[in-house]
């Protein structure tokens, strides 16, 4: 017989002893094993997760790369135009006239009939339409701006027919792309049953094709032209507010963390501080987003919806983040480094500034490069300070009013051309992790390239 004592010893034969020995090992391993099953389930379901974001993104997303563009050979005919020969300034002729006559012609051209052109070079393909005006809306409104522009930098094309890639209207790319169904009653519809079914002819002959979407990036956002919708202003504004961030935010944060972890005096102020500082780490973003509007805006007066505002305030909620992450760097260096270089002669300021700081180079610059890019993904604030607000314009400073691509996000989703737009939703959420997961991967590979083990 063998008994176990309140310590947990075993007490009787050896052989009882083994018995009660080998079946507690026995269970041991079951319940670890079955701990290791737990974990790896859990992981495998996260990464399921994860697998089924990114799937439905990608899947809805990645079409919207491609849009329906129209190839028509159009002629630049002189007498539809009806359009005077480009000024030339005259000898004798002051800079001011000159300017004033050409200002006229460019106003003439933008009056000209351009839609008549458009509609001309579809008749090519359907000459039995009827209507032919109802042609005319299976491209985007703002196509017609190509062409004057075309015309407006280089006007030797009067008379000329050229070949030009046109978008179709968003109402054709979604029936082209299947994305409304298509049994729908005819009064479901934006397209006239002849203009579904002149889509369907046109894609058939090759007019109508699927060409990557360039305007997607070299577009602003339009609401009178949803086809032609772009991301260029949100990309600029969102650029300018990073390079806000990474100009105020990492110095300060750095500098910041140095003090504390190297130079400060351990007292009842620098606990205060630490404490705030894990404290505004785990502050909702938009309270940051309130503290901007009242500060900046109200108080600074700066203007709303620009990037020095998104930046600033962006600046305030990632300043906890580098800080941490910096101090922990700091303190990942052995204490025999500073020891040394004091032990040779080096000031305080030195064996930090000669040493440490190197050597904790590699956890900063992830610690910054991270924050960064969580700055970069941040809405809620930017709502707060006005950038939801529709901008027709790229910024070419950041005291202009401008959007940010998660601001872009929030409003497309909620735009009203839902079948449309919601493509272009995932497109845009596509781009925005894209940038964020080169700069985690810049940041990995900035940690391996510098990292140093003890």
């Amino acid at each position: 017989m063998s008994d176990i004592t309140a310590d947990g010893l075993v007490t009787g034969s050896p052989t009882r002893i083994a018995d009660v020995v080998a079946k507690s090992l026995v269970k041991r391993r079951a319940k670890e094993k079955r701990f290791r099953m737990y974990g790896i389930a859990a992981v495998a379901i996260g990464i399921g997760f994860v697998l089924l974001m990114f799937g439905t993104i990608l899947n809805k997303g990645l079409p919207a790369f491609w849009q329906s563009t129209f190839r028509l050979d159009v002629t630049f005919d002189a007498a539809a135009l009806n359009l005077p020969t480009r000024p030339v300034r005259e000898e004798g002729q002051s800079m001011a006239a000159f300017q004033q006559t050409l200002y006229e012609w460019q106003n003439q051209v933008t009056m000209a009939n351009w839609n008549g052109l458009i509609q001309t070079s579809l008749q090519k393909y359907l000459p039995d339409a009827k209507p032919a005006s109802r042609l005319r809306a299976l491209v985007s409104s703002g196509e017609r701006f190509r062409l004057r522009d075309m015309v407006l930098a280089d006007p030797n094309l009067v008379g000329q027919t050229v070949t030009v890639d046109l978008l179709a209207d968003a109402n054709v790319d979604v029936w082209l792309k299947g994305n409304i169904d298509r049994d729908l009653a005819d009064n479901q519809y934006l397209l006239s049953p002849d203009q579904r079914a002149w889509s369907d002819q046109l894609y058939e002959q090759g007019v109508i094709r699927m060409a990557f979407a360039t305007s997607l990036f070299t577009n602003v956002d339009s609401r009178s032209s949803p086809a032609s919708a772009g991301l260029l202003g949100a990309m600029i504004g969102s650029l300018f507010m990073m390079l806000i961030v990474i100009l105020v935010a990492v110095p300060i944060g750095v500098l910041a963390a140095i003090y504390l972890e190297e130079f400060a005096p351990k007292n009842r102020l620098t606990d205060l501080i630490e404490v705030n500082i894990n404290n505004l780490a785990a502050v909702p973003s938009i309270v940051f987003g309130l503290l901007g509007a009242a500060v900046f805006i109200n108080w600074m007066k700066l203007p709303l919806s620009a990037p020095i505002v998104g930046g600033l305030v962006l600046t305030l909620m990632t300043l906890p983040t580098i800080i941490i992450a910096t101090r922990a760097a700091l303190k990942a260096v052995p204490p025999s480094i500073r020891q040394a270089a004091l032990g040779l002669g080096a000031s305080r300021s030195q064996s930090v500034f000669h040493h440490v700081l190197p050597l904790a180079r590699p956890g900063i610059l992830t610690a910054t490069i991270i924050g960064v890019a969580q700055a970069l993904g941040e809405t809620a604030p930017l709502l707060l300070i006005g950038m939801s607000a529709f901008v027709a314009n790229v910024a070419t400073t950041p005291f202009e009013q401008s959007t940010a691509l998660p601001v872009q996000i929030y409003l497309w989703q909620a735009n009203e051309a839902r079948n449309f737009f919601e493509a272009r939703t995932s497109a845009a959420i596509i781009l925005l992790l894209a940038m964020m997961m080169m700069l985690n991967a810049f940041a990995l590979v900035l940690r391996r390239r510098f990292e140093r083990r003890w």
